[in-house]
């Protein structure tokens, strides 16, 4: 338990170092050189995203690492010229860098409605080129609500939200194939303090996480080792 808990200490400043003002070129190559899946998944324990990441088993080595962070660098800029999309860093279950977007449900949806609008389908239409343009990545969509009304109406909700923008993201030419993930996690994730209406507006939302797929580590692998 000790040395868990040095490990995850050692994580936890390691991210921090590696958070401020680095390429996800950089970033990857530190988290790629802390090596395999079981530190990715304390790494992505910490960030709270171990609900993203391919599969892949093994140890995914600083070469490695620096490939997919160098291809997210890409995708993030990309992600960023999207209107009305909240673009982070983050990484994923394996300690690779992936993209998270959020997308207010303010922006997507009226209240209680799973059904989008037209300034959301331009938004989405946007962001679309941009999966297609990174068809290496895996996407996960997820939606959330507020703590406003019972688990019975904001779980099925949720997930709704996160239906529409699958379905409509697939209308736009994203492959199905590339969508792994799409469900509702209800009111349990809040970013915000739901006490304050503003605080509830951003709990209303739905993320999308671009992350590596398995062929992209395998051939980033094979790149690594050349």
């Amino acid at each position: 338990m000790k040395n868990l808990k040095s490990i995850a200490a050692g994580l936890c400043a390691a991210l921090v170092m590696v958070g401020c003002n680095v390429s996800n070129t950089a970033k990857g190559t530190a988290i790629g050189a802390g090596g395999g899946a079981a530190v990715g998944a304390i790494i992505g324990k910490i960030a709270g995203n171990t609900a993203v990441g391919a599969a892949i088993g093994g140890v995914v080595g600083a070469g490695t690492g620096a490939i997919i962070g160098s291809k997210m660098d890409r995708a993030k800029k990309q992600a960023e010229a999207v209107k009305n999309a909240q673009v982070q860093t983050i990484t994923d279950a394996n300690g690779l860098e992936a993209i998270k977007v959020t997308f207010d449900s303010g922006i997507l949806f009226a209240t209680n409605k799973a059904d989008l609008n037209a300034e959301s389908k331009a938004s989405l239409q946007q962001f679309a080129t941009v999966l297609k343009d990174n068809n290496e990545c895996d996407i996960a969509i997820f939606g959330h609500t507020d703590n406003t009304g019972s688990d019975a109406i904001n779980n099925p909700l949720s997930k709704k939200r996160a239906q529409s923008v699958s379905s409509y993201l697939k209308s736009q030419g994203v492959s199905a194939s590339q969508i792994k993930t799409v469900d509702g996690q209800g009111s349990t994730n809040p970013v915000a303090d739901n006490a304050t209406v503003e605080g509830r507006k951003q709990n209303r939302r739905v993320e999308v996480y671009m992350y590596a797929s398995e062929q992209m580590i395998k051939e980033a692998n094979a790149e690594a080792g050349k």
